[in-house]
C-alpha cells in the first residue's frame, strides 16, 4: 500500500494517471486505489500494490477529509471549474457569514445527494460523464450520504473556504452545488484537496513519481479495524493451502477475521462455526 500526493489544477493529472505512474515507479501493474480524485483537484490517493489490491472493499467505507473553496454566484454543467457555465448571479452579494454558516450546518448528517452528470456513475452499462460529453442530458438518481462535518473556514465573498469530512461516496462538487442552491445564487467547486482517507494523512503522502518499494506499507493496516487472529507456521501454512484453521478465543462471534503471521497480514478470513476459512490471501508462499 502506497500514500500518494496528486497535484491538482487546471492541468492536474487524472488519478489513472497517478496510477499508471506509480505502476512504472514499481515495475508492477497489479495497482489500484481506494478512490479516485477528479484531475483539477489534488490531495491524497492510497494506491494499494499487489495482492493488496483484494483488500479494498475492506476500506470502501472509510470517511474522506476534504479542504476546499466552494464559489457562489456562478453554476457550470461539471459542477466544478472546469465545466461550462450555466447561469451566474449576484444574489451572493447580499449573503453574511452567518447566511453561509446556516447554509453549510443544514448539509451536516445524513442526505440524499445527486452525483454530478459529469461523473463515473454507470448508466445502463457507460459512464455518465462519457453521455454527458455527448450532449446528453444526464439526470442521476440521488444517493443518500452522511456529512459528519462541513465547517466555514474563510468567507471572502463570493468564495466560501470550508473543511469537511464526508461518507465514502460522497460528491464534494454535488455539496457546493446544493449548497449554492440553498443559498439562492447558484455555485461550484473551485478548488479541492483530500487531506485523509480513513486512518491516513496527506501529510505522510510523497509524490508518484518517487514512489519506491520502501514507501510501502503494510497491508494490514487497511484491516485494521477487524478482529485479529495470530497463526503459528503450520497454520499459516494450512491457510496458504486452502485449509482452515480453528477459530480460536474471542472470534468466532465475528464475521471477518485478519489472519497474521509474525506480524505480517497473511489473509482475511470468515468464521464458518468453529473455523476459520480464508476468504482473501494477500501473502505469498
Amino acid at each position: 500500500m502506497a500514500l500518494v500526493a496528486k497535484p491538482g489544477g487546471p492541468h492536474g493529472p487524472t488519478s489513472h494517471d497517478v496510477v499508471d505512474t506509480v505502476r512504472r515507479a514499481l515495475a508492477t501493474r497489479r495497482v489500484g486505489h481506494l478512490g479516485t480524485l477528479d484531475p483539477s483537484a489534488a490531495g491524497l490517493l492510497v494506491l494499494v500494490v499487489g495482492r493488496a489490491t483484494r483488500l479494498a472493499p475492506f476500506a470502501s467505507a472509510w470517511r474522506k477529509a476534504y479542504e476546499g473553496v466552494i464559489r457562489l454566484g456562478t453554476t457550470t454543467a461539471s459542477d466544478d471549474a472546469t465545466g461550462e457555465v450555466l447561469a451566474t448571479s449576484e444574489a451572493w452579494r447580499t449573503l453574511d457569514r452567518r447566511r453561509v454558516e446556516e447554509a453549510l450546518a443544514a448539509f451536516r448528517g445524513a442526505y440524499e445527494q445527486r452525483p454530478p452528470a459529469y461523473s463515473a456513475v454507470k448508466v445502463q452499462g457507460e459512464r455518465s460523464y462519457r453521455r454527458a460529453r455527448r450532449g446528453e442530458t444526464v439526470t442521476l438518481a440521488p444517493r443518500r450520504v452522511h456529512v459528519a462535518e462541513l465547517e466555514l473556514v474563510r468567507f471572502e465573498p463570493p468564495d466560501v473556504a470550508f473543511r469537511a469530512t464526508v461518507s465514502g461516496g460522497t460528491y464534494l462538487r454535488s455539496l457546493a452545488r446544493d449548497v449554492g442552491a440553498a443559498l439562492g445564487c447558484g455555485a461550484h467547486l473551485a478548488i479541492l484537496t483530500r487531506t485523509a482517507v480513513g486512518p491516513f494523512r496527506l501529510a505522510d503522502a510523497v509524490p508518484a513519481g518517487v514512489v519506491t518499494a520502501g514507501d510501502l506499507r503494510d497491508s494490514g493496516e487497511l484491516v485494521a479495524e477487524l478482529p485479529r487472529r495470530d497463526l503459528d507456521r503450520g497454520e499459516r501454512d494450512a491457510v496458504l493451502h486452502g485449509r482452515p484453521v480453528p477459530a480460536g478465543n474471542g472470534t468466532r462471534e465475528t464475521g471477518h477475521v485478519a489472519l497474521f503471521a509474525e506480524g505480517k497480514l497473511v489473509a482475511v478470513a470468515q468464521v464458518v462455526g468453529d473455523l476459520l476459512k480464508a476468504r482473501l490471501v494477500v501473502a505469498e508462499e
